[in-house]
């Protein structure tokens, strides 16, 4: 033990901001963690967590940043026997219990530079430092709890506040419940003042419910946490007329008018967000066969599961299905290579890729989970703790309206916008892009119904969304009881082949033909041109139900078998085709927009530049000039308004989703109140050139819309348009052009809930179990990874199906 350090009192040492993040449970490098015998270093300076053990990561961070005190915490779990799993609740209630509960920790700080350890906390500035890191939030739970404190919001009785006369409020160390001499779980009344215990909560808060009580005798709606009170102004604030969580943006002025400076308060209890992201990380789902059988859990490399970090099932089963992929694997997964050089590890996608990669295919943390203890008299099963990606989840979800909250999300939306990220990414020499695998090239074709010429244009795609067929079985004519009538619908099943055939059957577009301008319009189809080597496909089962999306289940039949897709390759322009002329405008892909000559008269009669009456009558719809009018005096003021614009229509983006149109946001928020989905929302005004009337129409016929997910200018210029005639400069197409294009069903992403935005998601993945010749199905259900028994239902009512190419 030595004292003689020198960096205890450096002027860098000091404790973290309350929003700093402090990476105290796992490493930013691997999954190693504080419950290792080596225990995690917490570096002193940027709270950065390194592993000490094998592989050192601590040591790496010491080498690169030259930051030298870390604080050694190892945690050991206390042995309780576990219980029956509790009751499900309808509202927010779970114990405060505290890390000390749960486990027995020792800490330790050791000087890199120096080569010192056991260092005493009570040197320089240790103290405060090291205190503030053990009461600092993980980093997983502070990220859960922002995301859920973006949905908190003020109401009418947060806004209208009226207080009584300011009086001194007791101290809370001093305080208790006016009714009672219950100390915790108090609830300031921000109208007179009062202090009320809350409502007794599962697991052992004690609680009276006197501050319910009051508010129902004086009518005082507004009450404060005051154990849950921040210095950065963070509290729960609980609206008793409302029956829900708000925000008070005068909180620091309504509680200064009862003498309380929430600048000197500092956080004794669990706010009711973490008690919610814990009971949500506590709730268990069932891994049992239709008998009743428990499923046997696997272990070892590639068997490894993700821990749900509150709603995160939808990224674990597509994280899940992409790493099982050898492109993926070979790509991320490098056991023996040092981490990439980075002084923010925790922030860089290559190395959290890197991190999940090792976590789910070393099998190193793929063991049964030794906190549960079976009782004496039952053969209970141990499944595995899980790795949680929480790191991963942050980066992928940053700045994303959606993926940035803990809600529950659509896995087909998350698999498209984390292959983007992917993409965008660098992939140093020899390392390819692995998403090259799940990219192909589809051909459109054109044909005017009139003159008969053809137009083909070829688009890069990385997955398809095909429409699944709704017909109902009808129910029993005879049927004369309540509970037959009230019975649950039941669908014809659909063949993949089905799908695929509706998805590539022509279908007519009213378009007019710039060559022999008929108005009779033009039939178009979409082929294959290449195949890819992983096929992602997702299942639409989608019709509007009461003006809101639903989600039918419609049994869809996929074999394990190979499927044939020779069918649907394109052969391009044939023998006796002649093509469209190059300039010929058809109102089709890549042509110019025409504005209306009417509307236009009346803009610039008005005084408006040619230009600008342009946009505004592409940005409305083309056709009502008072909207056009709207919008020239909103945009009056943005820098490029009179600069000449490209109007074409019909860009087609990487993923093969038309850009032309407008999709701005207010049209996409005002589609959304009425229950559709953004990307839905999106792709219905791009159909319709911004015309929120027509998208509602658009909508409703098109119920199997895949949507557009992203809006990314720059892949404008990515788009391949070609005739036959003409591509010879073009670059090579994604995939291949070989023929037979066999695939084979390798994993299925499925959902169990009538909207995705709520239920639960697994995975389902094709893998050769150790000892066994012949693949077999495993089940992926967050942490639990299980040899499944029978899963010809579970692929019929998959939303994501992975085929490879045999």
């Amino acid at each position: 033990m030595s004292s003689s350090c020198k960096h205890v009192s450096s002027p860098e040492l000091r404790p973290p901001a309350p929003t700093q993040p402090v990476y105290r449970e796992d490493c930013t490098q691997c999954f190693d963690s504080v419950d290792d015998p080596s225990g995690l270093d917490v570096c002193l300076f940027c709270f950065n967590g390194g592993c000490a053990g094998d592989r050192n990561h601590a040591l790496l961070h010491f080498e690169g940043t030259k930051h030298p005190l870390v604080l050694n915490i190892k945690r050991t779990r206390k042995k309780v026997r576990r219980d029956e799993p509790p009751h499900k609740m309808s509202k927010l209630a779970i114990a405060a219990e505290t890390e000390a509960d749960r486990y027995d920790t020792v800490t330790e700080v050791k000087c890199y530079e120096c080569e010192l350890t056991d260092i005493p906390k009570s040197a320089g500035k240790l103290p405060e430092a090291v205190e503030a890191v053990l009461k600092a939030n993980t980093f997983a739970r502070q990220e859960e709890v922002k995301a859920w404190e973006q949905e908190m919001t003020p109401c009418e009785h947060t806004l209208c506040l009226e207080q009584h006369t300011a009086r001194q409020i007791e101290s809370q160390s001093l305080g208790h419940c006016s009714k009672c001499h219950l100390k915790d779980n108090l609830w300031l009344c921000l109208t007179c003042g009062n202090l009320g215990c809350g409502r007794a909560q599962f697991g052992g808060i004690g609680g009276n419910s006197h501050a319910l009580a009051h508010t129902d005798e004086a009518e005082h709606p507004v009450a404060v946490k005051l154990g849950s009170l921040t210095a950065d102004g963070t509290a729960d604030i609980y609206c008793y007329a409302c029956n829900e969580e708000r925000m008070d943006p005068d909180l620091p002025a309504h509680l200064a008018n009862w003498g309380i400076n929430i600048a000197d308060r500092q956080k004794t209890e669990k706010s009711l967000t973490e008690m919610q992201i814990e009971q949500n990380l506590r709730w268990e789902f069932s891994m049992t066969t239709e008998d009743g059988k428990e499923l046997r859990p696997i272990f070892g490399g590639e068997f490894t599961g993700l821990k749900n970090l509150g709603n995160s099932c939808y990224m674990n089963s597509v994280l899940q299905s992409l790493f099982s992929f050898p492109e993926f694997s070979a790509r991320y997964f490098h056991p023996k290579d040092t981490p990439p050089a980075s002084l923010a590890p925790a922030e860089d996608l290559e190395t959290q890729l890197r991190k999940v990669a090792d976590g789910l295919l070393s099998g190193r943390y793929s063991k049964p989970d030794s906190d549960v203890i079976a009782s004496e008299d039952s053969a209970e099963i141990r499944h595995q703790k899980g790795i949680a990606p929480a790191m991963l989840k942050h980066l992928v979800g940053r700045g994303h309206e959606e993926f940035s909250t803990i809600r529950q999300q659509d896995s087909f939306e998350f698999l498209l916008h984390l292959l983007q990220l992917v993409t965008r990414s660098q992939h140093p020499a020899p390392l390819q892009n692995p998403v090259n695998a799940f990219k192909f090239a589809m051909e459109q074709r054109l044909q005017c119904l009139s003159c008969k010429r053809v137009r083909y244009r070829t688009d890069e795609h990385e997955n398809i969304s095909i429409p699944v067929p709704i017909r109902r079985i009808p129910k029993d004519a005879t049927a004369t009881t309540t509970e037959d009538k009230a019975e649950k619908e039941e669908f014809e099943s659909v063949t993949l082949k089905n799908c695929l055939d509706i998805f590539t059957a022509d279908e007519k577009v009213e378009l007019t033909c710039g060559g022999c301008r008929s108005k009779d319009g033009f039939s178009k189809r979409s082929l294959f041109k290449t195949f890819p080597t992983v096929l992602a496909i997702n299942a639409r089962r989608f019709e509007i139900v009461n003006w809101l999306p639903t989600k039918q289940d419609v049994p869809v039949v996929v074999g394990d078998a190979p499927f044939s897709f020779d069918e649907y390759k394109s052969l391009g322009l044939r023998d006796g085709e002649e093509l469209l002329p190059d300039d010929a405008e058809t109102g089709a892909a890549g042509t110019k927009f025409v504005p209306n000559e009417a509307a236009l008269a009346s803009l610039e009669a008005m005084g408006f530049p040619r230009v600008r009456c342009e946009k505004a009558l592409h940005a409305t719809g083309n056709q009502d000039p008072e909207a056009a009018m709207n919008w020239l005096f909103a945009h009056m003021e943005d820098a490029d308004i009179d600069e000449p614009a490209n109007l074409g229509f019909g860009a087609a983006d990487k993923g093969g989703k038309s850009l032309g149109g407008i999709a701005n946001p207010a049209s996409i928020a005002e589609l959304a109140n009425m229950g559709f989905n953004a990307p839905q929302a999106r792709q219905a005004l791009q159909e319709t050139d911004g015309d929120v009337t027509r998208a509602i129409d658009w909508l409703f016929s098109h119920p199997d819309a895949p949507g557009v997910f992203e809006e990314a200018p720059e892949t404008i210029e990515s788009a391949v348009f070609s005739t036959a005639a003409s591509n010879s400069n073009e670059s090579p197409l994604p995939g291949s052009e070989t023929l037979p294009a066999n695939f084979q069903l390798q994993s299925i992403v499925c959902h169990k809930g009538s909207s995705i935005h709520a239920g639960h998601y697994v995975a389902f993945i094709r893998k050769v179990l150790p000892g066994v010749e012949e693949p077999s199905w495993v089940l992926y259900n967050d942490e639990k990874v299980a040899k499944a028994v029978d899963i010809d239902e579970m692929k019929k009512f998959a939303y994501i199906y992975f085929f490879r190419r045999m």
